[in-house]
């Protein structure tokens, strides 16, 4: 299975989210932080591409990119990465590191391995 983690700024909405994956690749399902799962975006976003969408706990998880704003808020180093992370069971990998959304509101990565 393939999680898209989905990281993004208040402000972004669902075409930076969609830029974003598109970036990333392929999903069987979209997951991001719990405290941003009722986001507008990101639920028309899932919506849209008729993908379940997970909240996960992020807090703590480590993650191969580092942005200390991001752990500054979440205690992660990259909300998208502790997301696809998160949403899968323990010995998940990143297959793609986080990527940046052409407007730089949202970021994605994605996740292989085992439903959690």
């Amino acid at each position: 299975m393939r999680v898209a983690g989905l990281g993004f700024r208040k402000a972004a909405g669902t075409a930076s989210l969609a830029d974003a994956l598109a970036r990333a690749g392929a999903a069987d399902a979209l997951a991001t932080a719990t405290a941003k799962a009722e986001a507008p975006a990101i639920r028309a976003l899932a919506a849209q591409l008729a993908l379940p969408l997970l909240a996960v706990e992020v807090a703590g998880r480590a993650t191969p990119t580092q942005s200390p704003r991001v752990r500054a808020l979440f205690a992660t180093g990259s909300l998208a990465e502790a997301a696809a992370l998160a949403a899968l069971a323990p010995g998940a990998r990143i297959v793609t590191p986080r990527v940046l959304s052409q407007d730089g509101m949202a970021t994605c990565a994605i996740a292989e391995g085992d439903p959690a």
